[in-house]
């Protein structure tokens, strides 16, 4: 259920809505006479023909936070074509540095958005108003915006960014302070549930595809050569799993859903070797989740978002890889790629800049009607309104049985599982 601030009493200024009563079931899967599984109803997004916010009295502000990701300043941009143009707002300010900007102490002033500041910055990778990771305290975050007289709060970043966006909608909500937070989902590793698809995921493949093609190039320029591509995916192997498909010159794709076993007659490193006596090359993706529990045990700590710290799985494949090539007596040559810093700080493709005016746009319909609390969604080609704490609770993993990691196994030729 999504949280209204109350009764919307300003006529839009939009010639076109959508019917508040709409919803969109979470699966459209089902066998007709059973009942489905899961009966989930989200609103559907879009303009709303009554808003909660006079628009020319109305102060939003945008918060960017967590790590890089492709179409960040897409985003901003859209928010501010959408509020300042199509809707009248006329002030739009932007906290710096992630939510420690929304902390007077820590002396970094918002900025005031304007046509000219935002003008170019879609043709840029990052985001202009900074980011960070790590909480701010709730109460003093709210004093702020009050102090500011901020309406509504766009939050674009993760799990951790969205779970902040709640607790300042909540606490706002204990003091009657009608704040509206809407948020945008932002996560380069796509793994957002109820988000089909989220921004800069694409741009990531296609950026990955081109280290692939390099990665290629080496290990067929040498004998006995061995490429091993590093990709992001903490818990989920989407971007390694897309690039595989997208390139079709991976030769293996290793991914965090599916342990895997180096040694043993049918374990990874002997499927390598049998792999090198025949073909004399090899190109190897894993992503960066993969095989955490073949790394030293011990703990690696905290970042500031509360994420575990990983161990690096790619520099402890390479040297597995070298040592037992070492051991067979079998000369090969390794190059190692770890692109994951320069992918995350491209600026978008068109079709995630596409992806980001259509999320930023749905955020500000959804906040002028007085809608809180939410994220917007993605599911069967339609945006949605998900509650904060739902969209939380759990996040997306590859399906094993789906069509990506069917067409993986079908681009690499590599068996179901190393055991």
């Amino acid at each position: 259920m999504i949280t209204s601030l109350g009764e919307a009493r300003f006529k839009s200024p939009l010639n076109y809505s959508v019917d508040d009563r709409i919803r969109i079931p979470a699966s459209i899967k089902f066998i007709p006479g059973e009942e489905q599984d899961d009966g989930l109803l989200f609103e559907l997004a879009g303009p709303r023909s009554q808003l909660f916010f006079n628009p020319g009295d109305t102060r939003a502000a945008i918060v960017t936070c967590g790590g890089l990701c492709p179409g960040m300043n897409n985003v901003i941009r859209s928010l501010f074509l959408e509020l300042h143009f199509i809707y009248g707002v006329k002030e739009i300010i932007g906290f710096r540095f992630g939510y420690s900007g929304l902390d007077p102490a820590s002396g970094i002033e918002p900025v005031v958005l304007t046509q000219n500041r935002i003008d170019d910055i879609h043709r840029e990778g990052g985001t202009i108003l900074g980011t960070s990771r790590g909480p701010v305290d709730v109460k003093v975050a709210v004093d702020n915006l009050i102090r500011l007289k901020i309406n509504i709060l766009f939050t674009i970043g993760g799990d951790g960014t969205q779970r902040g966006g709640h607790d300042l909608f909540k606490e706002a909500q204990k003091r009657d302070y009608p704040l509206a937070v809407v948020g945008i989902p932002k996560t380069i590793d796509n793994d957002v549930s109820y988000v089909s698809r989220t921004f800069g995921y694409l741009t990531a493949v296609e950026e990955s595809c081109r280290v692939i093609d390099t990665a290629h190039v080496e290990a067929k320029s040498v004998q006995n050569g061995i490429s091993l591509v590093k990709l992001m995916g903490r818990h989920a192997g989407f971007i390694a799993i897309g690039a595989t498909v997208a390139s079709q010159d991976v030769n293996f794709v290793l991914i965090p859903e599916i342990p895997f076993a180096l040694h043993g007659n049918k374990g990874f490193l002997q499927v390598l070797k049998d792999r090198m006596i025949e073909r004399k090359h090899a190109v190897i993706v894993v992503a960066e989740g993969a095989g955490q529990d073949l790394l030293a045990s011990g703990d690696t700590g905290r970042d500031a978002s509360g994420n575990v710290i990983l161990k690096d799985i790619g520099v402890f494949l390479k040297d597995q890889i070298a040592e037992f090539f070492k051991k067979e007596n079998i000369p090969v040559i390794i190059r190692y790629f770890d692109p994951s810093y320069s992918i995350r700080s491209c600026a978008a493709d068109a079709e995630d800049s596409i992806s980001c005016d259509l999320y930023a746009r749905n955020a500000v319909h959804a906040a002028m009607a007085g809608k809180t609390g939410l994220v917007i969604g993605h599911i069967h080609d339609t945006f949605i309104h998900v509650p904060i704490d739902l969209l939380t609770q759990k996040s997306k993993r590859v399906d094993l049985n789906g069509w990506e990691w069917r067409a993986a196994l079908a681009a690499t030729g590599q068996p179901e599982a190393f055991v």
